[in-house]
């Protein structure tokens, strides 16, 4: 027996999402937060939330809007972010916004920068359950009209704000060798990440457009093939906080459609 084409790995799975299994609706626009201290900060800051238990993850809903927007993490690696999309969307949601960190590897890109996602290298193994990705250089896209919504979000932050990236998603953090980054570098990519291909895979596979916000969090771009950690830095804090706001805000904006 051969192994299934393309074809049938399209076809309707076994195991259905989560919302499919009688759960409540969470509204139509959700923002997908992969730091834990990300979704802290949201729940500080952001008003009153319902807050329940999803996978190993929390799922938010405003207690004062419970049909408007859905936050939910913190999660890590593409199969378990796409684990969490795909029940959003079973459970309602209609288009996502994503918020999580990145490594830097360009030398243009410091710790507390942003980064507004226009392509993910796929170096992961959970896309291709998605998407036909052949070649030596597989690559999938955000959407492209939500992802303009978010620049034109971010349009007040100024020179600190990188649009139209490129980036790596890889599975393996501590196999980011200078080989692979030496190599991604080369064929366009700034910036590292673990989630984001397979996230823009499974959104396009449901026709559900899907946005992405980074935060550069340190750095694999020095001279002498260093890794700087930028994560207890000052700067790095602050436009974390200024990322929720503006992801918070785009998100609130999204339930009355785009």
């Amino acid at each position: 027996m051969s192994y299934p084409t393309w074809s049938d790995l399209n076809s309707p799975s076994i195991v259905p999402p989560l919302g499919k299994r009688k759960a409540k609706s969470v509204g139509p626009a959700a923002l997908m937060v992969s730091a834990d201290p990300d979704m802290a900060l949201i729940r500080q800051g952001f008003g009153t939330w319902q807050s329940r238990a999803f996978f190993n993850s929390r799922l938010l809903i405003k207690e004062d809007d419970p049909l408007g927007i859905s936050v939910t993490g913190p999660y890590i690696g593409a199969p378990y972010g796409v684990m969490l999309l795909e029940s959003l969307i079973a459970k309602g949601a209609c288009t996502v916004i994503v918020l999580g960190w990145c490594g830097g590897l360009s030398p243009d890109l410091a710790p507390g920068d942003l980064l507004v996602v226009k392509t993910a290298l796929a170096d992961e193994g959970t896309s291709r359950h998605y998407m036909d990705l052949r070649g030596d250089l597989p690559a999938v896209n955000a959407d492209t009209h939500l992802t303009a919504k978010l620049m034109d979000a971010l349009g007040a932050v100024g020179a600190n704000v990188h649009i139209d990236a490129t980036i790596w998603t890889t599975d393996a953090i501590y196999r980011e060798t200078p080989e692979k980054v030496a190599w991604y570098k080369d064929k366009g990519a700034c910036a590292v990440e673990m989630e984001c291909s397979a996230l823009f895979a499974a959104a396009a596979f449901r026709k559900i457009p899907i946005a992405a916000l980074l935060v550069v969090s340190d750095s694999l771009a020095g001279a002498d093939g260093t890794w700087d950690p930028g994560f207890y830095k000052k700067r790095f804090k602050t436009m974390r906080k200024q990322a929720c706001g503006i992801a918070m805000a785009l998100t609130g904006e999204l339930v009355h459609g785009f």
